[in-house]
Formats: C-alpha cells, sequence, structure tokens
C-alpha cells in the first residue's frame, strides 16, 4: 500500500520506534564515513529508480550526488555526515522525498508542540512538569524564533525534520511573543529518555529487548489508531481523525454510527496524512454515485483515481470538514474532494499543501550489529478532478477561521463552534474546546 504520510507523520512515528534502530557504541570516524557513502549511493539509487519525475525537478541527481560524496570526505562528525545525506534530498524542495535516518540509543522531548495558525506559529501544547513548563512556556506563545530561525508555513516542516529526526537538540532557545504582547526569552531543556546503544533482538538475553520492541510497538500503533468521537450533541455526530491509518472496513463500521444522525463533523485538523485506502473509503462513504477523486501521475503512466460509492450505505446527511496547517497529504485529499463535489463546508485554516504519493524504501546496514534507515521517495503526484495540484498550495477552507493565541490559551475551540453553528447548534467555544481530551498527540 502506498501511503499519503508527510514529513511530520512519519518524524512522530520514528520518533515513537525509535528503539527499532539504536546504534552501537561509537565507531571510529573512517568507519562512520566510509558507512555513511554507502547510505548515500542507497538514497540515490531510490531516488533514480523510483522518483515519479524522470528529469528530477531539473535538478542534475549524478552531479548533487558527487558532490554530497565531497562534502562527506571532508565532514568531521557523524551530525555532519547525517546531514549531508540529508541535504542531498531536501534541495528538491519535495514534502515527500526525505532521508529516514538510523534512530537513537536516547530520545530527546522538548516537552511542547508548535503550529502555524495563518502566517503565525503558536505553542499549542506544553508538557505538565517538563522544563518548558517550569521555564513558563504556556499554550498560545506565539514562537517567534527556534535557535534564531523564525518559522513560516513554508519552512516549518524543515525546522521540524532538524529538531526531531535528523539532529535533536539538547536544549533550544526561544523568542516567544505572549498573549499580551510581551516578548521573553526562553531556554528550555530537552528530556533525555536513555536507552541501549545494542539492543539483543536474537533472545540470547531472555528476550527482553526483543519484548520491550514488541511492548513499545504496539503501544505506538495504538496511538495512531485510536479515534476521537462525540456523539452528545443532538443531531451530530462528531468524528476526531488524527490520522488515516485504519483499515478501510473500520471506516464503514464508524460511518454506521454517523448515518444516524443527520449531520456530520469530521475534524481532520493535525491529521498528517496515511493510507490512500482509507480515504478512498471515506470518500466512498460520503458519496452516493462513484467520484473521480484524482488522477495519478507517476513515472510511467497517468492513473484515474475513483473512489465507488457505498450507494444506499453512503452517507448522505450535511457534512462539515474542519482543517488546519497541520492538516496534509490523505486529509488534503478528502477536503478538496469535499470542496470541488460540494458535497460539504470546510471550516479553519489553509492545510498544510503537502500532497504527493510516497513510498517508504527501508533499508539496513551491518551483520552482527545492524543499523536501519530509509527513503521516503515520491512516487507520483496527484492532480484533482480541477485539474490543479494540492502541493505547495493546500486547501483554502471555504469558511477561514484562526483561533487567536488568547483563544488556544483559553482552551476555546472557534472552529469546532462555529461548525455546529452552521448546523444550528448553539455550543459557545469553551465548550467546543472541552469536546475532545486536550493530549490526543504525544508531544514531544
Amino acid at each position: 500500500m502506498v501511503n499519503c504520510m508527510t514529513l511530520k507523520t512519519l518524524i512522530v512515528a520514528l520518533c515513537a520506534l525509535s528503539f527499532f534502530t539504536s546504534l552501537a557504541a561509537a565507531q571510529d570516524l573512517g568507519f562512520e564515513r566510509d558507512r555513511h557513502k554507502s547510505i548515500l549511493a542507497m538514497v540515490r539509487d531510490d531516488v533514480k529508480k523510483n522518483y515519479f519525475d524522470p528529469s528530477y525537478k531539473g535538478l542534475d541527481l549524478d552531479a548533487k550526488y558527487k558532490e554530497a560524496l565531497e562534502k562527506l570526505n571532508k565532514a568531521t562528525s557523524v551530525g555532519q555526515f547525517s546531514g549531508i545525506v540529508a541535504q542531498f534530498l531536501l534541495d528538491f524542495d519535495d514534502s515527500h522525498l526525505f532521508y529516514a535516518p538510523p534512530g537513537r540509543a536516547n530520545r530527546v522531548r522538548y516537552g511542547f508542540d508548535f503550529a502555524m495558525v495563518g502566517d503565525r506559529c503558536f505553542i499549542t501544547r506544553v508538557q505538565p512538569k517538563s522544563d518548558a513548563d517550569a521555564k513558563g512556556l504556556q499554550v498560545g506563545d506565539e514562537l517567534y524564533s527556534i535557535d534564531n530561525y523564525q518559522p513560516t508555513r513554508e519552512n516549518l516542516w524543515k525546522m521540524q525534520y532538524f529538531f526531531y529526526g535528523l539532529r535533536p537538540q539538547p536544549g533550544l532557545d526561544l523568542v516567544v511573543i505572549k498573549p499580551n504582547g510581551k516578548n521573553a526569552q526562553i531556554s528550555v531543556a530537552s528530556k533525555v529518555i536513555l536507552g541501549k546503544k545494542v539492543m539483543d533482538m536474537t533472545g540470547m538475553d531472555g528476550g527482553i529487548d526483543m519484548h520491550q520492541v514488541e511492548r513499545e510497538s504496539e503501544d505506538a500503533e495504538k496511538r495512531m489508531l485510536k479515534q476521537y468521537f462525540y456523539d452528545k450533541l443532538e443531531g451530530v455526530f462528531i468524528w476526531r481523525i488524527p490520522g488515516f491509518m485504519l483499515d478501510p472496513s473500520k471506516v464503514d463500521d464508524i460511518m454506521a454510527r454517523a448515518r444516524k444522525y443527520p449531520a456530520l463533523v469530521i475534524d481532520l485538523r493535525g491529521n498528517g496524512g496515511g493510507r490512500v485506502d482509507m480515504v478512498l473509503r471515506l470518500i466512498s462513504n460520503v458519496f452516493s454515485t462513484d467520484t473521480k477523486v484524482y488522477d495519478e501521475h507517476s513515472r510511467k503512466e497517468t492513473k484515474e483515481v475513483i473512489a465507488k460509492s457505498r450507494g444506499a450505505d453512503a452517507y448522505t446527511g450535511k457534512l462539515v470538514v474542519l482543517i488546519d496547517s497541520g492538516s496534509a497529504s490523505a486529509s488534503e485529499i478528502f477536503s478538496r474532494v469535499v470542496q470541488v463535489e460540494k458535497r460539504g463546508q470546510i471550516m479553519g485554516d489553509r492545510s498544510a499543501g503537502a500532497v504527493m504519493e510516497a513510498r517508504h524504501f527501508d533499508h539496513q546496514l551491518g551483520m552482527d550489529t545492524v543499523i536501519f534507515f530509509g527513503t521516503s521517495v515520491t512516487v507520483a503526484d496527484l492532480i484533482m478532478k480541477d485539474g490543479k495540484s494540492l502541493e505547495k498550495v493546500g486547501v483554502v477552507p471555504d469558511v477561514n477561521i484562526l483561533p487567536t493565541g488568547k483563544d488556544l490559551a483559553q482552551k476555546r475551540d472557534i472552529v469546532l463552534a462555529a461548525a455546529l453553528d452552521a448546523l444550528g447548534l448553539k455550543v459557545t467555544p469553551e465548550e467546543a474546546g472541552k469536546i475532545f481530551p486536550e493530549d490526543v498527540s504525544e508531544v514531544d
């Protein structure tokens, strides 16, 4: 199954599953240099064989590879090696093309999360008892800069890639603007969760490491699959989908519950995408006739993708879809189809504009001590029914609603409240903010 998953979604998954790829004890620099040359060659081959655009967006792939090799020869640390491999793909400026480096023995948690709201970046979660919490960082603070880098819609995914996936930091220097307009400089220390540098997956050590991996893998999968529902308001079923990770049959089961209500709100805020078959099934459940979703332009062919309706079992009530800057990939596909077909209202903030199809290629190096890494490669561009791509553009909502820093700080959900108001229900933003749990996703 080809996934429509954004970089941020995969980084979160990698952080949760990093114990799979613990690095061995420190090796000499020459060994690491040679290893990263091998990694670079594998990454290049993944792109050369699978990238949807055979012209590589006008870039000279072989020349870029040679340039990266020269940089590896001059680099003086493992961190630089990893950064050179990553930059080899970042030059494509493609949201679904990136290097997934080997995981680390120790995991880093910053204690806060952030997201774009319109063209401003805000703190959206702070972990209680974290150093960020102790230093006075608060939900609703506008994040002006991180280590002197100012977040924008264009560079946010690269910043997340660097700080979360490629090179986690022992601490971050933040400049924030408080809801009262005052500036504050806050240095946040990361929490380091110690892990083993080498994990025994053979069962020789009583299977302890293997069982730990299995338990943590199951926990991570449960978090990714969990869905949220609210059916205590008269006539409205609200379904919050954190990610498109469900088996299509599960979508049918949930929509069977929704059919009992004359109105449906599907909340895709913060949903970074996931399985293509799940989004197609969701479309099938809200349209009474077969619906064209997009044309899939791959390297060798163009294929029309149709979502076949569930007919009499399709939901026919009123539909409102909520999106924000964190709604990406499959979330954007669903939202845009609903919008183009005038099936319902799209409300919230402009989506991420990260809409391509990608395939993840897994690799490993070593024998007794093994490292695991991978390449996410864009295998298709998706052209919607209106003839346009959503990549770098996103979905512009029918009703644009942007929470302020004070709304976030006071847990006022003005977007959900507006959606319910459009359906004839009077729910205050304060009441709407209590409908779903605050910790829908893990705070890093």
